[in-house]
């Protein structure tokens, strides 16, 4: 574990419960990075944020300290999110606001200057990659995002998710067909082949 990190930890759990402070200060970055893709926006990113760090320190006590907080903190973000994702699914149907410069792992714009046409083109397949990411299951989208955009291995996604390396593959599987699908009118053929599922 990064000394930092064993330090702030070790304070926290003698008590210090101020040093916890400075293990959100380092980590709420990467945790809101993760959620936000995993939610589909600010707001539904923020609280998983939010509920990761309130169940990371409840649960610190539990942490094994030869681990890296951070990978710690990552599966309780993703659960977090997909937790998060379902109960936003239940009460309203998902709005997905991604960031103007889209997702370039989801799906690449050509490069070149960008002309009006060019602009069009890269808002209309961040249109649709949203509300392609906006109708998988909080599962499906989990597993998408950790593989194809955090470049997690099938075990580790598995480990996170709880599931078993096969049913891992499947909800990646799905969701990349889902998106092919969206994306197929507006993506080239050659950009197209970016989102197969590469073997494990």
């Amino acid at each position: 574990m990064d000394p930092r990190d064993s330090d702030l930890v070790r304070r926290v759990l003698a008590g210090d419960t101020a040093a916890f402070e400075g293990l959100v200060a380092a980590h709420s970055r990467a945790v809101f990075g993760l959620a936000y893709r995993i939610t589909g926006n600010t707001a539904a990113a923020e609280d998983a944020v939010q509920e990761t760090f309130l169940r990371a320190f409840r649960f610190l006590a539990r942490f094994d300290q030869r681990a890296e907080l951070g990978t710690w903190l990552h599966r309780i973000a993703v659960n977090a999110a997909i937790d998060l994702g379902r109960r936003s699914r239940r009460e309203r149907a998902a709005r997905i606001d991604l960031p103007d410069e889209g997702d370039r792992s989801l799906a690449e714009v050509p490069t070149g200057e960008a002309g009006p046409e060019r602009r069009a083109l890269a808002a209309e397949i961040r249109r649709r990659t949203a509300a392609a990411l906006a109708g998988l299951s909080p599962s499906e989208r989990a597993a998408f995002v950790l593989r194809h955009c955090e470049g997690r291995s099938i075990a580790e996604i598995s480990s996170t998710l709880g599931k078993r390396d096969n049913a891992t593959k499947q909800s990646i599987f799905r969701a990349v067909r889902k998106l092919r699908v969206a994306l197929a009118p507006l993506v080239s053929a050659e950009n197209q082949e970016s989102l197969h599922e590469e073997p494990a």
